[in-house]
């Protein structure tokens, strides 16, 4: 008789990944956990892969009665994808270091760690869903819009999702802690950890300082209008978005957002509300789990969190032009834009302008 499936689940020792992996117990397979050891000394203290959170996930696997594992990927996370956070900033753009990390560490490193300690799968407590379908396995979005993940993981490929599993994807998150504390599990009510694991109490400013020295986009500069009229001074380029308002530091009749931002002329530039809007985009850093035909008409979302908006994609070359059906606000160069189709995610690109 076959053997019982083995799976690595992704444990953090917070509520999702230790649901997910109690409900894999539950339906008859092997469980293991793992934990990414990714810290530094100054990660936060709620952060996912924090020497606390390795703690607690150790606690979680021995309430299971699993065994726990700790892959230590800290030389590669800060090459990768602190490097990598640091680097858009310095190039007046802004990153989104939650989409590296699942590519290359949490589904390019972890997954292989998994594989070659002898696991069938991996599992994450992830809030989207992986579906066999029409013959291929597609990844589509949560049940709970409000918690939907599936735009962080659009650089998945047909191979890895047919490795990968998704039990949270069916729930909303209340149902998530309910059935925890049906289970008794001692992370049930631990909150959630914080987005960007690696930047001391959110100061992204201090913790860019600290990783790069003379570089233009930290240099003090001129708020300017789209005419190019002073209307204030910066302390770098670096330390802002688009679309922000507030902290700008400006008088002004009207509200004033950020429009653009100049690294070599150390420059951000400011207007109105109705000046974010934009009907088109174009991307770089293609990646398609299912290409579509061009000109393909699709739903994406900018941003994490945002509406999804009808779009028509074309690509040329290794790059696309996104043009939308209504204008959407504040295009950001460095987040990424993921194309649904319906419910399932198809793929997604950087944008870059």
């Amino acid at each position: 008789m076959e053997g019982k499936k083995k799976v690595a689940v992704a444990m953090s020792g917070g509520v999702d990944s230790s649901l997910t992996a109690a409900l894999l117990i539950q339906q008859g397979f092997e469980v293991f956990g793992v934990t990414m050891w990714l810290e530094t000394d100054e990660f936060n203290e709620r952060s996912c892969c924090s020497s606390a959170e390795i703690r607690d996930a150790k606690t979680v696997a021995a309430q299971l009665g699993i065994k726990h594992y700790v892959a230590d990927f800290r030389e590669i996370f800060r090459a990768e994808i602190e490097n990598y956070f640091v680097e858009e900033y310095l190039r007046g753009r802004t990153p989104n270091p939650c989409v590296e990390c699942n590519k290359k560490i949490k589904f390019g490193k972890l997954l292989d760690f998994a594989i070659e300690s002898g696991a069938d799968y991996l599992a994450t407590g992830h809030y989207a869903r992986v579906i066999f379908e029409d013959g291929r396995f597609k990844l589509k979005k949560a049940v709970d819009l409000k918690k939907d993940q599936s735009y962080v993981l659009y650089n998945l490929t047909p191979e890895k999702l047919s490795k990968i599993i998704l039990p949270l994807g069916e729930f909303s998150k209340t149902k998530t802690r309910e059935l925890a504390e049906n289970l008794k599990l001692i992370s049930a009510h631990k909150k959630d950890s914080q987005e960007i694991c690696f930047v001391p109490n959110d100061d992204y400013k201090n913790f860019i300082l600290e990783r790069a020295e003379d570089a233009d986009a930290l240099e003090a500069g001129e708020i300017v209008d789209t005419a190019g009229k002073v209307l204030g001074h910066h302390d770098g380029v670096a330390n802002y978005t688009i679309g922000q308002r507030k902290g700008l530091g400006i008088a002004a009749e009207n509200p004033l957002y950020v429009l653009r931002l100049d690294v070599e002329k150390r420059r951000v530039i400011v207007g109105s509300n109705a000046e974010t809007f934009s009907e088109s985009l174009t991307a770089e850093n293609v990646h398609w789990i299912y290409q579509p035909e061009f000109p393909a008409r699709l739903q994406c979302k900018i941003r994490y969190g945002f509406r999804v908006a009808d779009c028509t994609v074309e690509q040329i070359e290794n790059n696309l032009t996104v043009k939308f059906n209504e204008p959407q606000r504040a295009i950001t160069a460095g987040q990424s834009v993921v194309f649904y189709d319906g419910d399932e995610v198809l793929g997604g690109a950087v944008i870059s302008g």
